[in-house]
């Protein structure tokens, strides 16, 4: 039976990159070593990082004066990351969900941190519209899709001060205008690569600005500086990372990814929308192109397990919503093919007729 994966992170990879990347476990270019027992100094790895560095600026086209680096320890790392490199006196962040506010609470440790808006009264399902970003904070600091939620940005915000934003699992679904950020960071393990890497696209004049001592490996400028080779980096997720750049280069680039990402997006929510049983959980001007959230209507909260019981044995994988919200979710990342949306389209179309 074919398996649809839905799961929210870690996620979906191009087929095609999944079975180069265990080519290159077992042989990598011919050298007769696996990419992860070569050093990450050799020639031969210096072209992935290169590679890597060089699509993530055409695809996303980074203009001048960004560094992009792939470092450890996950975007909760770059929660503290960002107060230590950027925020002097005050940080204004936008608290749209469970990572936004992690990286609020981080922020509170290094200075002023204000929360400017909220949609927490209402668990999340909106994205605040009427607020003020303070224009003597350091940087304003937004989560662009909320994974949990099933809520996301979906454009560019302009903002007084600067700007900085956590797009874990968004990058690479819609074009971006770099120029309005000072740093764009993220876990990779949503539209990019396995778990391990994190990437950073930082304004190299941003840096250096604030009079703390940041410890070296917390110091954005220690990995411009080493091209993200202070220390060794993850060179499996970078490998695959790679991979996965020149997949969405040859499938058309970051506008066929968001033509992609409507569509399914649009077959879903209609679907939900006209069917009985379900009700979507997002605000619609705010629903999410990747994580697409929704519940039984409350007449037919009763056949929740009987509905995930009935997908699961049908092939959809990793559509139970996160713990904290209950209902189905299901991740539509670049990866994710029409015909696994369609499915699940289906699924819920047949279990309607049963119920």
């Amino acid at each position: 039976m074919k398996k649809h994966n839905f799961s929210a992170g870690p996620s979906i990879l191009p087929r095609e990159v999944i079975e180069e990347t265990a080519k290159g476990v077992l042989d990598f270019n011919g050298s007769g070593l696996s990419v992860m027992e070569i050093s990450h100094r050799s020639k031969d790895f210096q072209a992935v990082m290169d590679e890597a560095v060089a699509l993530f600026k055409e695809l996303l086209n980074i203009p001048d004066g960004y560094s992009v680096l792939f470092l450890g320890g996950g975007a909760s790392t770059q929660f503290c990351m960002v107060p230590y490199n950027f925020l002097e006196k005050k940080a204004a962040y936008l608290n749209t969900g469970v990572w936004a506010k992690k990286a609020l609470k981080e922020a509170k440790g290094f200075g002023e941190a204000v929360e400017v808006a909220s949609s927490a009264e209402a668990t999340y399902t909106y994205i605040p519209k009427d607020y003020t970003i303070p224009t003597d904070a350091d940087y304003f600091h937004i989560t662009t899709n909320n994974t949990i939620y099933g809520t996301e940005i979906l454009k560019d915000i302009d903002s007084p001060v600067p700007l900085i934003a956590d797009m874990s699992s968004d990058i690479f679904s819609r074009p971006i205008d770099v120029s309005k950020y000072t740093c764009i960071y993220g876990g990779a393990q949503k539209n990019l690569a396995p778990a391990g890497v994190t990437f950073v696209i930082v304004k190299n004049e941003a840096v250096g600005k604030v009079s703390r001592y940041i410890p070296t490996m917390l110091n954005y400028q220690t990995h411009i500086d080493g091209g993200s080779m202070f220390n060794t980096p993850p060179v499996l997720p970078i490998y695959s990372a790679m991979l996965t750049l020149r997949w969405i280069k040859a499938q058309g680039g970051v506008k066929e990814m968001e033509r992609r990402a409507i569509e399914k997006a649009n077959m879903l929510y209609a679907e939900i929308d006209r069917n009985k049983l379900f009700v979507g959980t997002a605000a619609k001007e705010d629903r999410s192109r990747m994580n697409i959230c929704f519940v039984m209507a409350p007449e037919y909260k009763e056949l929740e397990a009987d509905f995930l019981k009935f997908a699961t044995e049908r092939g959809m994988v990793g559509i139970k919503g996160h713990r904290s919200v209950g209902g189905f979710r299901a991740s539509c990342y670049n990866a994710m093919p029409k015909e696994s949306v369609q499915a699940l389209i289906d699924c819920m179309q047949e279990f309607e007729k049963l119920h």
